[in-house]
């Protein structure tokens, strides 16, 4: 895909278009990027529901939703990417509280945290950041499908670049666990998926939309898990964060164009590009050639539906796109 010049040269949230009738989910809109996008299209008119693990953290952020986008009605909904099951559950109370949902944004992730397993078995970076988010998407998809212009924004990052998919061994089960590797992996994870969704959507004929969008480096708390535990050395790192990566703010200014703007193409990848991608405006972003390999895509899409059970039902009659 050529990466011709966005129409938002410097992309603010003043112009971002009236969002007033939509219905937004999010997941992991209880902090960080995604309530910073959560409040942003609120207050731009949409209506919200946040999907958010951490109930306490959720609530309080469905309060600052509320203030941001009082006129319309928002709700909160218990979301584990961690375990398929709470999965499974998220997605159907989501569609009941919404049988039509214009954006699906799956931001949720984590980062170089310590090895761990998910409730299903999956090592907990691919299993949340990739399998997770998998799962959720075919279960709200018919809520998608109902929207007129559905998009689903799927947040990856510029470590994509060291990713290496290997399809053997996703969930570290025989190689050496590595924190940065695993995060890298679940990363580029996350722009094949996006990619293959937009082919095999383009392929069924329908009108969804699938992005890819990256914060650059933000100054969130997602860094907080590779801090040494040493006095002032997390408040050092999230100023360091500050000044020479993004804002949470401008971080969030990347999936906020691939949710609303008019110009985003179908399988486009959106971030700032400065410093080799670390900040600046949001523009069509370079992905690693590893990110354009359609054949590795469909091996990973066929391998997520075996191992998280997904149906992907609407988009069968995708099965024969390119590989």
């Amino acid at each position: 895909m050529t990466r011709t010049p966005l129409q938002a040269k410097n992309f603010r949230l003043s112009d971002m278009p009236d969002q007033a009738g939509k219905t937004i989910l999010i997941t992991g809109a209880n902090n960080g990027l995604g309530l910073r996008a959560a409040t942003a299209l609120a207050g731009a008119g949409a209506r919200i529901i946040l999907a958010c693990r951490n109930q306490v953290t959720g609530a309080e952020a469905l309060d600052q939703v509320r203030a941001a986008g009082p006129e319309a009605e928002h709700d909160l909904v218990a979301l584990d990417l961690a375990d398929l099951g709470s999965v499974r559950e998220a997605a159907a109370k989501a569609t009941a509280l919404a049988p039509r949902i214009d954006v699906l944004i799956n931001n949720a992730g984590l980062m170089a945290v310590p090895f761990a397993r998910t409730a299903d078995g999956f090592e907990m970076q691919i299993g949340t950041n990739h399998f997770g988010h998998f799962a959720f998407t075919d279960g709200v998809l018919p809520a998608l499908l109902a929207a007129s212009e559905p998009r689903v924004v799927t947040l990856a990052s510029i470590a994509h670049r060291q990713g290496q998919i290997v399809l053997d061994d996703l969930n570290f089960d025989h190689r050496q666990y590595r924190r940065m590797t695993a995060y890298q992996q679940s990363k580029l994870a996350n722009l094949l998926f996006g990619a293959e969704l937009a082919r095999r959507s383009e392929a069924a004929g329908l009108a969804l939309k699938s992005v890819i969008a990256h914060p650059g480096v933000a100054a969130t708390n997602l860094f907080d898990s590779m801090v040494p535990p040493i006095p002032g050395a997390l408040t050092a790192t999230h100023l360091g964060l500050r000044v020479f990566g993004n804002s949470e703010t401008d971080g969030a200014l990347s999936q906020l164009y691939a949710a609303t703007m008019t110009d985003v193409r179908n399988g486009d990848y959106l971030g700032p590009n400065r410093l080799f991608g670390v900040r600046g405006p949001v523009s069509r972003s370079p992905r690693a050639k590893s990110a354009r390999n359609e054949t590795v895509a469909k091996r990973l899409w066929e391998k997520s539906i075996e191992l998280t059970g997904a149906q992907y039902g609407a988009l069968q009659t995708a099965s024969s796109a390119p590989s």
